[in-house]
């Protein structure tokens, strides 16, 4: 079959070639889905010089034999043959004209069928040219239906751990076949086969497999068919069913005696829903302050040994029953009275912190200021009425005096009282300075002196003498000077100013 599609095409290109060139003009395939409608173009051209055509017919090749689908004559005129009678027809009107013209006999197939897949011959019956052909391979295309279900309405979970199918995706004559995926977060796997049938379609047909369990149940499974580049998707949502699953709450571990408003809540997951609840006591006859109300077990008045056991809830569905138990001890005292969770002592113990911290913060700054504002205030008066208070200890008119030179280094006693040790060493200081100014001045007033200038004495002179330097004795302080740390005094009477 494709030896002869391929050949016939070639064929048909050297027969529509004729000695003066007239031939005939088709595509060489055209495809549509079933039930559209398609064109199959036919036209002669080239007809020079002049020919008479005295038919046109369609034909269709089945199985290397022709068929007739339609004929135009210009003096029988136009005829369609069964099967097509319904559903082909000439697209120009000329075609079908008392004297009609049949340059262009293209025709037009409507609702498609599978079966009109094939190759069709558009021939050419002229006068005294003769014969001029060609062909078009028509393809037919057939979008499947897409349908997805669960395997069955409800799935039933099982206790081993076996996969079973929960859905299945069909997409179904399809022609070309489609390809189908499943989008999921579960963890299961898909089956996928191919059926052929008899019309040239195919179903594919994908199974997705998982284990039942209560933990996929309301879990989305999508199914996506990819067709010529076209998605189609559909979703189901999985409906698992499972026996309850029973859990007891309420018991803390510190039920202790006269303890008040105590419980036990019995919580039960379960598809379908639960339809009994039962609670037993182990140990005997229920306790007489034991009241039930709902799936809640509520104890009445302060905790006593009395309810003290085991107790068990008892849940029931369609699908099975459900148990759990748990064990209440009655304890004289509490295990921890002030009943405080570990997260409340997280919590005070941060905000404790960020207290103190916060605390500690404010005390140092307040510190700081009241240190600065201290040091600040501690002298009232005015820095310019400081006077220098190491005098030369000598008169105005004598000659300079050889002083000792200031040792740099002081050597004392074990027992020397540190407050003397101090004082010396802020008099060296003192004193070095003094004398450095006071030689400073000399060799100013020298110089004044031999250049006429008289001015040395206000320039170096000190108005008031208050300290007497004599050489092995120590200085002395005026009464009437407060000594400041950078070696100069202020009156009391400005600093009490």
């Amino acid at each position: 079959m494709m030896f002869l599609k391929l050949l016939l095409p070639l064929m048909s290109i050297v027969l529509t070639r004729g000695v003066h060139g007239q031939m005939v003009q088709m595509d060489s395939s055209k495809s549509g889905f079933v039930g559209s409608q398609v064109e199959l173009r036919c036209q002669f051209v080239n007809s020079n010089p002049p020919v008479k055509i005295s038919q046109v017919t369609w034909q269709k090749l089945v199985n290397g034999t022709k068929q007739n689908v339609a004929i135009a004559n210009p003096a029988l005129g136009v005829s369609v043959l069964s099967p097509f009678k319904e559903r082909v027809r000439f697209k120009n009107p000329a075609v079908r004209q008392r004297t009609p013209s049949l340059e262009d006999t293209t025709i037009v197939f409507s609702k498609l069928k599978l079966s009109d897949e094939s190759t069709y011959i558009c021939e050419y019956t002229t006068f005294p040219a003769g014969n001029r052909e060609n062909m078009v391979n028509l393809t037919v295309y057939a979008r499947p239906m897409i349908q997805m279900s669960l395997s069955t309405p409800s799935i039933v979970a099982g206790t081993k751990d076996l996969k079973m199918t929960v859905a299945t995706c069909v997409s179904a004559n399809g022609k070309p076949p489609s390809v189908i995926t499943w989008e999921t977060d579960l963890n299961g796997e898909s089956n996928t086969q191919e059926i052929r049938n008899s019309d040239g379609t195919v179903t594919v047909r994908s199974d997705y497999l998982v284990v039942p369990s209560r933990e996929i149940h309301q879990q989305l499974l999508t199914c996506i068919s990819t067709y010529n580049d076209e998605q189609y998707t559909d979703s189901v949502t999985l409906n698992i069913q499972y026996e309850p699953e029973v859990i007891i709450e309420g018991f803390d571990g510190n039920w202790y005696l006269n303890r008040e408003n105590v419980q036990l809540t019995c919580l039960a997951d379960a598809n379908p829903p639960i339809s009994l609840l039962q609670w037993r006591y182990l140990n005997g006859t229920m306790p007489s302050t034991a009241e039930l109300r709902d799936d809640v077990l509520i104890f009445k008045g302060p905790v006593t040994y009395d309810i003290a056991g085991t107790y068990i809830c008892d849940a029931s569905n369609s699908i099975g029953t459900g148990s759990a138990s748990v064990e209440v001890i009655v304890t004289e005292f509490p295990s921890y009275p002030h009943e405080v969770s570990q997260e409340p002592q997280q919590d005070f113990a941060i905000i404790g912190g960020a207290v103190v911290c916060g605390t500690v913060l404010l005390a140092a700054i307040t510190l700081l200021v009241v240190f600065l504002y201290r040091r600040r205030s501690m002298f009232k008066g005015d820095y310019n009425t400081k006077k220098q208070i190491l005098g030369n200890g000598y008169s105005k008119a004598g000659n300079v005096p050889s002083h000792p030179s200031l040792p740099h280094s002081l050597t004392f006693s074990e027992d020397s009282d540190e407050e003397k040790k101090l004082g010396i060493y802020r008099g060296s200081s003192i004193l070095g300075r003094s004398v450095q100014e006071f030689h400073n001045c000399h060799d100013s007033r020298m110089k004044a002196y031999h250049m006429g200038l008289i001015e040395d004495h206000d320039r170096c002179g000190h108005s008031e003498q208050t300290y007497i330097y004599d050489y092995g004795s120590e200085v002395e302080v005026s009464v009437d000077m407060i000594p400041q740390m950078d070696g100069s005094v202020i009156s009391k009477e400005e600093w009490y100013v």
